[in-house]
């Protein structure tokens, strides 16, 4: 089923962030992603709590990042977060960072894979996910 929803989640990058050069690290976008990703779940309906209170686990199973710009200490951050497909046991994020001036400093793709809690063997997205999500489903 495709998507077409898209969050939007402002954050602001800490001094505890960023290296010598004051650059904010790199290793810190996966985290940004991850708010972003967690917000628009819960924004759509459904949290990770809930999932995991119903016996499924989302776990990251690709991620790819690119960086285009550097995000600097204190520095305000929009995180975009685009929910594209779910397929089978798996749901396709993508992502950009805007900092304040609007430039695109880095986008990113991840897909998550919906396991069960007990066998943490892939499962099929669950049916009270699919029928929140599927309200956001673009129509051919």
């Amino acid at each position: 089923m495709k998507i077409n929803f898209q969050h939007e989640i402002k954050i602001r990058v800490r001094y505890g962030e960023t290296d010598q050069m004051g650059y904010c690290y790199y290793g810190n976008y996966a985290q940004y992603f991850e708010v972003g990703r967690v917000e628009a779940l819960r924004h759509v309906g459904m949290s990770y709590r809930e999932m995991e209170n119903q016996g499924v686990m989302l776990p990251v199973s690709e991620f790819s990042v690119k960086y285009k710009a550097p995000a600097f200490y204190d520095d305000e951050l929009t995180i975009k977060t685009f929910i594209k497909e779910v397929k089978g046991a798996r749901i396709y994020f993508e992502y950009e960072i805007n900092n304040e001036k609007s430039e695109l400093i880095a986008t990113a793709e991840t897909i998550l894979v919906f396991v069960d809690k007990q066998t943490m063997k892939p499962i099929v997205a669950p049916k009270n996910f699919l029928s929140i999500i599927e309200r956001f489903e673009v129509v051919k």
